[in-house]
């Protein structure tokens, strides 16, 4: 830990904010966080929110504060306009805006989020772009596709470090709202995670990723195989996570060349999903979301200090 905070990395989510303190030679400072997200707190509020996360944490003056994330959301704390794809991953800071209300000591910018707009094609993102400019720092030259799993999954091809096109799939959070708000859930009453767990989800994914078409049909055995097959609440619950990733995953098979996949997320979502793809012969390797939105806001910040 260095001694002096030069600047403010923040990643403002929908459920929650995370700061972390840059030193002068890159090393951290400290790092914070709340459950204050976008999706909680009004937008009068954001920046009494900032002051409580980094206000006792200030050196001085002028403290330069990098943001992503939702706070650049229409709902957020100032909206920054998307950047059109094919998107320079170079050019986020180019697309900043500076919010007012800040305390005086502070001085915020929000990065832009990026847009597809192609008719039929439709998508948009915030937060990931920074990551993936992270990426091409941890990973130089880095060209092809990555995937983000999670609530809505992103896929997204690089190439000449631009975002030529990308591609939501709300994998995470079909995963929730069949589980805990369809007919589904009377499958999974009782414990989820059990010995049954792993071979439900390496059925589920196989089958996701040999029939994606059939996406619909086969989520429905779920509650089936829980009333005349006997399976469990943890083997249901294990097919349908590995059935809407596989599916996902096969859905997206045209999007996948030959190189290794970088795979930005939660440990347990990157093993997951690492699984599926070798299914099907693919290679990928994991990166840690922090890891890769602290690299990426270290690299906005550093084309304009």
């Amino acid at each position: 830990m260095t001694s002096r905070t030069e600047w403010v990395a923040v990643d403002w989510g929908t459920s929650n904010v995370r700061a972390w303190g840059i030193g002068a030679d890159g090393e951290h400072t400290f790092a914070v966080g709340s459950d204050k997200g976008m999706g909680r707190i009004a937008r009068a509020e954001f920046p009494a929110v900032l002051d409580e996360l980094i206000g006792k944490q200030a050196d001085g003056p002028n403290l330069d504060v990098v943001i992503c994330g939702m706070a650049g959301a229409r709902q957020g704390w100032l909206e920054a306009p998307y950047l059109d794809t094919p998107a320079n991953l170079n050019a986020l800071v180019g697309g900043a805006v500076r919010p007012e209300g800040a305390d005086v000591r502070f001085r915020p910018r929000i990065l832009p989020g990026v847009c597809q707009r192609q008719a039929g094609h439709e998508d948009v993102m915030r937060g990931e772009e920074t990551q993936l400019l992270g990426l091409l720092r941890l990973k130089p030259g880095f060209e092809g596709v990555a995937i983000h799993p999670g609530t809505h999954s992103k896929w997204v091809e690089i190439r000449d470090e631009r975002i030529v096109r990308f591609s939501t799939a709300m994998t995470g959070e079909l995963f929730e709202l069949l589980s805990e708000h369809s007919v589904l859930r009377h499958a999974m009453t009782g414990e989820r995670t059990g010995p049954a767990t792993e071979d439900g989800v390496a059925e589920g994914m196989s089958a996701g990723l040999e029939h994606p078409e059939r996406l619909t049909s086969l989520v429905f055995r779920t509650r089936a195989a829980g009333l005349i097959a006997g399976k469990g609440a943890d083997w249901c619950a294990g097919y349908l996570s590995g059935l809407l990733v596989g599916a996902e995953i096969g859905g997206h098979r045209d999007w996948l060349g030959r190189g290794e996949v970088p795979l930005i997320g939660s440990a347990r979502l990157c093993r997951l999903y690492g699984a599926a793809l070798a299914k099907i012969g693919i290679q990928s390797f994991a990166i840690d979301t922090a890891d890769a939105t602290i690299a990426g806001l270290k690299a906005a910040r550093a084309q304009v200090a």
